[in-house]
C-alpha cells in the first residue's frame, strides 16, 4: 500500500523529497501516510470519504483564520481524478499526542484540567460562532437533522437489529422515539460543528500541559452545537462535561441532547462497520448490544 501512495504522491508532487515514510494505523475513514516524520498525507479508504474530505478542505480554508488552536491546513491537496487510492491531502504535523481518557484521568491538578476545558470550549465557541452563509458546504436546518436522525433509526432497525439482543432492540427505539417525539429537544439554531470532537482528534502537549490542537475535521458539517460537546462527554466523562458546559454560553440547553447523541455513537460505528465491511468496527460496535 505504501508504494502504490508514494507513486502517487510523486505523480502530483514531483518535487517532494521522501525520504522516510511510515503508516498509521489509527484511521477509520482515511489511510494515514508520515512522510518524513512532520507531514501528514489522508487518503480516503471509500468514495463516501472522498466527499467528506472536499467537504473538510474547504471548511479547514474558511476557519483557519479564527480557531483558537492549531488545525490541520491543506498545503497539499489532490481531487482528480476522483478516485479512492488518488484523492488526498497533505499537512504539516501538528505536535502533541490524543488527549486519551487515561491521559486525562492521570492530571491530578485543578488548575491544569479547568485550562483544558477553558481551551475545548473556546475552540467551540469560536467554530460554533463562525458565519457560515458564506460557507459552501451543505446547509442543515433542524427539520433537516430530524429527517437524518429517523434515517439512522431506520438503518439501525433494518441493519443492526438482526444483530442484537431483544432487550437492546428495545433499549434503542425507546431511546430514538423519545427523543424524536420530544420537540423541546429540536429548538436550537445550527452551527458550524467539528463533528468528532473526541479524545482522539485533541492533541495534548504535555510539557507545556495544554491542548495543543484539533484534527481530523472529516464529520465537520453544520449541524447540533451538542454533537460536539457529545464527543467530550464520550470521552472525559460527565464531571468534564459539566464543567464545560458551565462555560459555554447558554450551556445547560445542551445536556440533554448530548446524552442522546452519545447514546448512538457506538451504533453509528456499528453501521459504519456494516455499510463498510469493516468489521473491527462493526464488532467494537455492537458489542454491547448482542
Amino acid at each position: 500500500m505504501k508504494n502504490i501512495y508514494e507513486e502517487r504522491l510523486k505523480e502530483a508532487y514531483p518535487e517532494l523529497e521522501i525520504k522516510h515514510m511510515e503508516e498509521n494505523e489509527i484511521g477509520q475513514n482515511n489511510d494515514v501516510i508520515i512522510i518524513n516524520k512532520d507531514l501528514i498525507f489522508r487518503f480516503p479508504k471509500y468514495i463516501e470519504g472522498i466527499k467528506k474530505l472536499e467537504k473538510e478542505t474547504k471548511v479547514l480554508d474558511y476557519i483557519k483564520d479564527r480557531a483558537s488552536l492549531s488545525i490541520p491546513f491543506a498545503q497539499y491537496r489532490a481531487f482528480e481524478p476522483n478516485e479512492v487510492g488518488k484523492v488526498f491531502t497533505g499537512y504539516n504535523l501538528i505536535e502533541g499526542k490524543p488527549l486519551w481518557p487515561s491521559t486525562m484521568n492521570s492530571i491530578n491538578n485543578e488548575e491544569v484540567i479547568q485550562k483544558i476545558a477553558s481551551q475545548l470550549v473556546q475552540f467551540l465557541v469560536n467554530l460554533h460562532n463562525h458565519p457560515i452563509k458564506d460557507l459552501e458546504i451543505e446547509d442543515q436546518n433542524v427539520d433537516d437533522i430530524r429527517l437524518s436522525i429517523e434515517n439512522l433509526y431506520a438503518r439501525i432497525q433494518s441493519k443492526l437489529f438482526p444483530y442484537m439482543s431483544l432487550e437492546s432492540q428495545l433499549e434503542v427505539s425507546r431511546n430514538f422515539e423519545n427523543f424524536l417525539s420530544n420537540d423541546k429537544f429540536l429548538g436550537f439554531d445550527t452551527v458550524l460543528i467539528h463533528g468528532d470532537f473526541g479524545a482522539s482528534n485533541i492533541l495534548w502537549d504535555p510539557k507545556r500541559e495544554r491542548v495543543s490542537g484539533v484534527i481530523d475535521f472529516g464529520e465537520t458539517e453544520i449541524g447540533d452545537p451538542a454533537y460536539d460537546f457529545a464527543g467530550l462527554l464520550a470521552s472525559y466523562g460527565e464531571s468534564f462535561i459539566k464543567r464545560c458546559l458551565s462555560l459555554y454560553p447558554e450551556g445547560s440547553k445542551v445536556l440533554e441532547r448530548l446524552n442522546f447523541y452519545k447514546s448512538t455513537f457506538a451504533l453509528q460505528e456499528a453501521l459504519h462497520g456494516i455499510e463498510n465491511k469493516d468489521e473491527v468496527a462493526f464488532e467494537n460496535g455492537i458489542r454491547t448490544y448482542r
